[in-house]
């Protein structure tokens, strides 16, 4: 006989306190509005900013990009051999933005599947109030143009494929599309 008064699994069964720790610090960070209303990818967003900006200020912004897929490069690998045993090239937007933290805890509102990733420049909110007070003077654009675009394409260099990265659009979105 079927017990259906069972609650179904969730996956945390042992895992209940690192849970409740990690609900905690989301209810911190959104409840967090001093400056600004932080947003749950805050931290990994200024760490990269951080980043870019000293890139920027001492010339080396080419090398941050390389040392980013070199980084990398251990994680891509394996995904590559796993495009090459089974034939999927859908598996390198699923690799990069599915199975990696460092897209999909960026890109808070991530979509699409198959062969394409839509989702909200995450940069603009933390730019915006932080070019006020003089912290950063990198522009999206910029962001986009020196740092996430080259990544993304050598991410998909590195993966034997090709990405179509787009341009933000009016509606602060980017669309990355697998060639």
């Amino acid at each position: 006989m079927n017990d259906r008064s069972a609650a179904p699994a969730s996956g945390f069964e042992g895992r209940e306190e690192e849970l409740g720790k990690a609900v905690a610090l989301a209810l911190r960070t959104l409840k967090d509005g001093i400056p600004y209303q932080h947003e749950m990818n805050d931290a990994l967003v200024k760490m990269h900013l951080n980043s870019l900006q000293f890139a920027k200020n001492k010339g080396l912004t080419a090398q941050f990009v390389a040392h980013d897929l070199a980084d990398k490069r251990p994680m891509l690998q394996r995904l590559r051999a796993e495009i090459e045993r089974t034939g999927d090239r859908t598996l390198a937007l699923h690799g990069i933005f599915d199975r990696s933290t460092d897209l999909y805890q960026l890109c808070l509102d991530l979509e699409g599947s198959g062969g394409q990733r839509r989702f909200t420049f995450p940069f603009t909110h933390v730019l915006t109030i932080s070019r006020r007070i003089g912290q950063f003077d990198l522009t999206d654009q910029e962001v986009h143009e020196t740092w996430l675009r080259p990544c993304l394409e050598g991410y998909a260099r590195e993966l034997g494929v090709a990405f179509d990265v787009s341009d933000i659009s009016a509606d602060n979105k980017v669309t990355v599309s697998l060639r």
